[in-house]
């Protein structure tokens, strides 16, 4: 089994943690969707973004969500984040206090990403 690292030390997560209003918890995913895969996303046009956002459920409480996505560059993921604000997709709607912030990222720095030759070695072990 080929392995890659997750991310890559320097680059940056963008890292959002809320809660979607109960019961809209499907129309939420559905409506996230719909928008993060459409051509109006302006998230997918920047070549600051390394890697495409994953949206995760948490496995206990199905009304609390994450998102994260690498960047190279935080900056330019909040440039981008206030554009996308400007074009007022629905599922923001369905997310718990997102008029009061809810929905507002962390940023974190990649500091340690294993490097590939370890991976390689792990990965011709298992075949062994």
């Amino acid at each position: 089994m080929v392995q890659e690292a997750l991310a890559t030390k320097g680059n940056f997560f963008h890292i959002y943690d809320f809660r979607v209003k109960a019961g809209k918890e499907e129309e939420f995913i559905e409506k996230f969707v719909e928008f993060d895969y459409s051509d109006v996303n302006p998230m997918h046009k920047s070549a600051a973004q390394v890697k495409d956002g994953v949206l995760l459920r948490h496995t206990e409480d199905p009304q609390r969500f994450y998102l994260i996505a690498e960047w190279t560059d935080v900056a330019e993921h909040a440039r981008i984040l206030v554009e996308l604000k400007d074009l007022h997709p629905e599922f923001v709607g369905l997310i718990e206090d997102a008029d009061k912030g809810a929905f507002t990222p962390d940023y974190a720095e990649v500091v340690s990403s294993t490097p590939q030759e370890i991976l390689d070695k792990a990965a011709a072990e298992q075949t062994a």
